[in-house]
């Protein structure tokens, strides 16, 4: 079995499939008392997020306070804007445009920290409503 690594809230992305091989680690080896509070927090989590989307197939797992970057991240990753454009991606409220991409996702708790979890299963049924209309 490989060797994780301790995951924590102070993160700013954490793949599900990360979380799932760590408790599956913890679990089946000797812990310490900081390894017994990550399982307690990681179950946790795990218990919380996995009926919200395809959790073991994998999700990331955004640290709220990285949401704003992530958004700017995603709208060039799908060309929404130019990696290389200084304007109007200066001018852009990005604040704004990350409250708004929360929509898509669900709230999640870990260990007093909030993460975002993409709702795929909702991306996917509004696709399908446009695509019937």
């Amino acid at each position: 079995m490989v060797k994780t690594e301790e995951i924590t809230n102070s993160q700013d992305y954490i793949d599900s499939r990360e979380i799932i091989a760590r408790i599956e680690e913890l679990e089946n080896a000797t812990v310490n008392f900081g390894q017994v509070e990550e399982l307690q927090h990681l179950k946790a989590l795990t218990e919380e997020a996995e009926g919200y989307s395809e959790w073991s197939y994998g999700v990331t797992l955004i640290r709220e306070d990285c949401f704003e970057d992530y958004a700017r991240e995603l709208a060039e990753d799908i060309g929404a804007i130019s990696k290389d454009t200084s304007w109007p991606a200066t001018c852009i409220d990005w604040e704004q445009a990350a409250n708004e991409l929360k929509m898509d996702y669900t709230e999640v708790d870990f260990n007093g920290v909030s993460y975002y979890v993409f709702l795929a299963d909702d991306y996917v049924y509004k696709i399908k409503n446009m695509l019937d209309n």
